[in-house]
């Protein structure tokens, strides 16, 4: 239960990003422990507290109950390119182990020229064996979103899926119906008021899951069991503690189909676990874990958020969302 943490103890840390990602240069969050192990809280700064109240429902399960044995011992990762040049995009994929890449695209207005080519560097690095995905994080509207997925398509000789091409469950229906690549959905399954509004509108072929935001673990199985859908886990930029939650719901999922996007610690220039414990992917693949790792007592100092008025910032999130928590937990 979470009368059972010291959140008055929870460790905020700073750790800086190797390129910008999602808009942020920095990653901000903060580690709560409980007699079950740690878990993490860090919800983006842009989200209200009704929404980071299931990102810290997440962490109470982690630090109070754990997680539901695994069905499998190992994940399949796609490696992450962000809104890198070509050549950049060509050696991340290329060092990644992975034989799949999900691509940042969209970044900008004026990003297709860029798009395309960092698409085609990776296909490169890939060769023709490898399955690439795209990003574009509902920027765009159903006529670019239609246009830009073909010409992409044609440059990854052949996608694997969109991800997100536009912001509502209609228009992602809507432009389902115009392209021959499958669409796979993320915010709006996510962040929208009723998860299981995708699957009844059609509006997707994947469901991009993602435990923290969706209050947890077991939440997520019965989202994900009730959507009827191919399901890719993926991650919400955490720290190794918080990432270890996601890699469990990839674990207990009875299908999965597609590899996961779990291998998100290159974006981050550090770490709160040791090399030991840290879940960075090996040749491709993570493994599963049965507990969340514990931080490094140096690793905590070296990354602590150190401007006053941050920290008090989180410390007063914590304290306002906590008083939500009990309506997110073992909702439906």
């Amino acid at each position: 239960m979470a009368s059972d943490l010291r959140f008055d103890a929870a460790r905020i840390y700073a750790i800086p990003m190797r390129t910008r990602f999602r808009g942020i240069t920095i990653r901000q969050g903060m580690l709560i422990e409980g007699p079950a192990g740690w878990g993490e809280f860090c919800p983006f700064t842009e989200y209200g507290d009704r929404e980071a109240a299931c990102w810290l429902a997440t962490a109470v399960e982690q630090c109070t109950e754990g997680w539901p044995q695994p069905v499998r011992d190992r994940i399949p990762i796609n490696c992450t390119v962000p809104a890198v040049g070509a050549q950049r995009a060509r050696e991340i994929t290329a060092h990644s182990g992975c034989r799949t890449a999900k691509v940042k695209v969209a970044d900008h207005p004026e990003s297709l020229a860029e798009d395309l080519a960092r698409v085609e560097a990776v296909r490169d690095a890939l060769g023709p064996g490898g399955a690439i995905r795209v990003d574009a994080n509902g920027v765009w509207d159903i006529e670019t979103a239609v246009d830009h997925i073909r010409q992409l398509d044609r440059a990854a000789g052949g996608l694997e899926y969109v991800e997100q091409p536009c912001r509502t469950i209609e228009e992602l229906a809507i432009v389902r119906r115009q392209v021959e690549v499958r669409i796979a959905a993320d915010e709006s399954i996510r962040r929208a008021e009723d998860p299981l509004r995708v699957a009844v509108a059609r509006a997707a072929d994947v469901a991009v899951i993602k435990c923290t935001p969706l209050g947890g673990v077991r939440r997520s199985l019965q989202i994900a069991g009730a959507a009827g859908l191919p399901c890719v886990v993926s991650s919400a930029l955490e720290t190794s503690v918080g990432l270890a939650a996601q890699v469990a719901l990839a674990g207990a999922l009875p299908d999965l189909d597609f590899a996961c996007g779990l291998g998100t610690l290159s974006l981050l220039d550090g770490d709160v676990v040791g090399d030991a414990a840290s879940l960075r992917p090996v040749d491709g693949y993570l493994f599963v874990p049965r507990t969340p790792p514990t931080p490094d007592p140096g690793l905590l100092d070296t990354y602590r958020l150190s401007d006053p008025g941050q920290a008090a910032w989180w410390s007063d999130r914590l304290a306002r969302v906590r008083m939500l928590i009990g309506d997110t937990q073992g909702a439906p």
